[in-house]
């Protein structure tokens, strides 16, 4: 089984930073790209930024390009988000994700569709 685990959220306030963790443990899985998702309840779940893990391209949403960095340590199976400037739009449950399968057009990997694994989730706060 593997497990997605998060950790680094909590309550801030408007401006401030968090970055978020995800490690991954259980058996050996080949993953080709990892992203981040966040949800409001009631809302549908939304593209944060994914990445291309062995190369380390990234793709993000509108809503924090400029703000959040995607990036990843291959030696650690961690997965990371960076999320400065935070605003309180940006308070939602943020989930990673992994996915195992093989796209050759990066773009297919904004897809929810597109991740095997995901992790339990997390809330993010920020207060104005």
């Amino acid at each position: 089984q593997v497990q997605l685990v998060e950790s680094g959220g909590g309550l801030v306030q408007a401006g401030d930073s968090l970055r978020l963790s995800c490690a991954a443990s259980g058996r050996t899985f080949s993953r080709h790209a990892m992203g981040w998702f966040r949800q409001v309840p009631g809302n549908e779940r939304e593209l944060v930024g994914t990445i291309k893990w062995s190369s380390g391209s990234t793709y993000y949403a509108d809503s924090v390009k400029g703000r959040f960095t995607i990036s990843r340590d291959n030696a650690k199976n961690t997965l990371y988000l960076q999320m400065n400037s935070l605003k309180p739009e940006d308070t939602a449950i943020y989930y990673c994700a992994a996915a195992t399968r093989y796209y050759s057009i990066f773009s297919y990997y904004r897809a929810e569709s597109a991740y095997d694994y995901w992790g339990q989730g997390t809330q993010i706060t920020v207060s104005s």
